[in-house]
């Protein structure tokens, strides 16, 4: 087929509203696989956040993880790239935070971590049950995040807040970039900020993946619905916007399909191999 190679954000895009991940969608994966196109999930999630019915499925080799920040062959279990927050840079953003009203928690070494207190009021800022349950079964609480971090001294994949006021959020939307230069900026689900090192954004990680398998960046497509997913519409030789995407990335993508809960991007597949010859 014209692709080679079609990456894709989970939350808010492949997924349900409620995580789940549907018969129709895996069925278009698979025919857009026997096609001849590699088919890599590009999400802010660490790997073993991804639903397992697509970890385990024939075509899952290559996934863009932690917004960009680690590139994985899971068939040879390698890192093909990686790019983290250094410690003191963290520590830093840790401190910014605490004068906020957010919970925050850090991905490191594929895993994530949180303050103890933080982990038991996760409800209170948290109102999206499959969210809640995703960041409650994939965070390993500990007595203090600073602390702990401090201790170990070692680099960041991500830090991720989250926030009871959206006007607040909105905010540090725009304070943040001006603030940590250093640090990119964005959000994938309604309550959450995200903060990787510049150089982690799933457009440079595709395109490290595309230098390493010989894949023109043309010769690629790729859907999103979050600002964590701007980088990759803008890389992907056709960027895709969910229906229910945010404004800005609707904006910057070459096309727009229906929305998450509508099964839109596997409609968008159906449709481009019902056209392929």
């Amino acid at each position: 087929m014209k692709y080679k190679l079609i990456a894709f954000d989970l939350d808010g895009t492949l997924l349900r509203d409620d995580k789940s991940l549907t018969e129709r969608s895996l069925n278009a994966l698979r025919a857009a696989h026997e096609h001849g196109a590699l088919i890599v999930p590009a999400t802010g999630r660490i790997y073993k956040g991804v639903p397992a019915p697509l970890r385990t499925e024939p075509f899952a080799r290559f996934f863009i993880t932690i917004n960009g920040a680690k590139v994985y062959d899971a068939r040879e279990d390698a890192v093909l790239s990686r790019s983290e927050i250094p410690n003191e840079t963290a520590q830093r953003l840790i401190a910014y935070m605490d004068a906020l009203d957010v919970i925050y928690d850090c991905y490191k070494d594929d895993w994530g971590y949180v303050s103890r207190a933080m982990y038991e009021r996760a409800g209170d800022y948290i109102s999206d049950r499959g969210i809640l349950e995703l960041f409650l079964r994939t965070r390993t609480p500990v007595e203090d995040l600073k602390t702990f971090l401090r201790e170990d001294g070692g680099s960041v994949q991500k830090l991720q807040m989250h926030f009871r006021s959206m006007h607040a959020k909105k905010k540090e939307l725009e304070t943040l970039p001006a603030l940590f230069p250093e640090i990119a900026v964005s959000s994938s689900v309604p309550s959450n900020i995200e903060l990787n090192i510049g150089a982690a954004n799933k457009g440079e990680a595709l395109a490290v993946l595309c230098g390493r398998l010989g894949i023109r960046p043309e010769n690629t497509l790729a859907f999103g619905d979050g600002t964590n997913d701007l980088s990759l519409l803008r890389t992907a030789g056709t960027g895709v916007a969910m229906g229910n995407a945010a404004f800005a990335v609707k904006a910057a993508a070459d096309a727009v399909c229906g929305d998450n809960e509508r099964d839109g991007l596997a409609k968008y597949l159906e449709k481009l191999l019902e056209e392929d010859p």
